[in-house]
């Protein structure tokens, strides 16, 4: 039989380390996936338990999109544990040429935020600029 108890801390270790990130590169982050489904952009990012009309705030500037979430911990006085991670959360996502900034629309369903936009044409590719090579005197 196990008994679950709540972590009190001890002389060696006076608070729970379990839930810090030591490395800010693996802390939690937004999870998305993305696609080009005939001329829409589609942005899917998993963001169960918050509501959109409060929690989410979009924002698309310079050829990026940048989404920031705040999960609310809900508090239960005989919690003895949490896996979930609450705070504050954000992530850009940079868009693919030709996507049009003005047709950006999200949309949250079941858990899953959608973020669309319509993609038009491409602009010109780079233009590579040579390089002159002199002989080193001056004229």
């Amino acid at each position: 039989m196990s008994t679950i108890t709540r972590f009190t801390g001890s002389a060696l270790a006076p608070f729970d380390w379990t839930n810090l990130s030591l490395f800010p590169m693996l802390a939690p982050s937004i999870r998305v996936e993305d696609y080009v489904e005939g001329d829409q952009y589609v942005i899917r990012a998993e963001l169960p338990g918050i509501d959109p009309a409060k929690d989410v705030r979009i924002t698309a500037t310079d050829g990026e999109l940048r989404l920031e979430v705040v999960r609310k911990e809900l508090t239960h006085p005989d919690k003895t544990r949490s896996e979930f991670h609450y705070g504050s959360f954000s992530r850009t996502i940079p868009l693919p040429t030709g996507v049009m900034e003005k047709t950006i629309t999200a949309r949250y369903t079941d858990g899953i935020l959608e973020i669309t936009a319509k993609v038009g044409e491409g602009r010109p590719a780079a233009k590579e600029i040579p390089v002159i090579v002199g002989n080193g005197k001056k004229n």
